[in-house]
């Protein structure tokens, strides 16, 4: 596994890479506080089956692209860094995966450029069109998303409230939890990171995914009610598996990453 610098036209993200180049490429979008690292297990799995699998640190999160504007942070243009991303490495075809907000840019972009990604694989966030569904109609899911509009109050009382504790996230190790805080410490990072919630109400993203896609979701949860992900199959019109992890919280991908791995590789292997 390798740093990376990816140039585009909206600026420079930062990434981590591992695999051959000439492997089947697989782009990896990680979710509020983490960073691309958050798949370093898949990272090294993917690299030992062949593939090519670079995960960036996504707007806000590299200080390379990392405008000021709340509305720079809308789920329209983390789905044009893809494509932006993408063009820079010069993948024409990849496959998808995301997790947390990273999901919720990767069901978009699986819809809308259907001819690029070869497949879709979600983590934790059900389709959007599910989602906010979900947050119209379920008691549980607003229950549990409340903690959002604590993220979208005005600069800097949610930032200060963040900066004044330490990072912990179930299921994370430490070290990693330490290389997010410290990112998050940048001038403008934190800001720039909950920018993702202000800016975005995960309404207007209906369309439906075609391309085979393995969501894969956690029974405990305390972000996600079921809800959304029962109703995910309803926005998915191409081949569609849903798998469900006992007693694993939000950090899917680090708190199982063996799992993780496993079921991203065999949906990888099966298309």
């Amino acid at each position: 596994m390798s740093p990376l610098k990816i140039r585009t036209c909206v600026g420079t993200f930062d990434a981590v890479a591992a695999g051959p180049r000439n492997g089947r490429k697989v782009l990896l979008l990680h979710g509020f506080p983490e960073l691309g690292i958050e798949w370093e297990d898949q990272l090294l799995a993917l690299a030992s089956a062949g593939y090519r699998a670079v995960a960036p640190d996504q707007r806000g999160y590299s200080a390379g692209v990392r405008p000021p504007q709340i509305a720079d942070y809308g789920l329209d243009y983390g789905v044009n860094d893809v494509v932006a991303i993408a063009d820079a490495l010069g993948w024409y075809k990849f496959d998808l995966v995301g997790h947390d907000w990273g999901a919720c840019v990767a069901w978009i972009a699986a819809a809308r450029y259907e001819y690029r990604v070869r497949t879709l694989t979600a983590v934790s966030v059900p389709h959007l069109g599910a989602f906010a569904e979900a947050l119209r109609v379920d008691p549980d899911q607003r229950d549990r998303s409340e903690y959002m509009d604590r993220f979208r109050q005005p600069t800097p009382i949610p930032e200060n409230q963040i900066l004044g504790t330490k990072l912990t996230l179930p299921g994370v190790p430490e070290r990693k939890c330490a290389i997010y805080q410290e990112r998050l410490n940048q001038p403008g990072a934190l800001t720039a990171a909950l920018n993702w919630y202000r800016a975005n109400d995960f309404t207007g993203y209906e369309q439906s995914v075609r391309v085979p896609t393995l969501f894969i979701a956690s029974d405990s949860d305390p972000f996600v009610a079921p809800y959304g992900v029962a109703q995910t199959h309803r926005w998915v019109k191409g081949p569609y598996r849903l798998e469900t992890l006992k007693g694993v919280g939000h950090s899917v991908p680090e708190a199982a990453p063996g799992a993780t791995s496993a079921f991203l590789l065999d949906h990888l292997r099966r298309y």
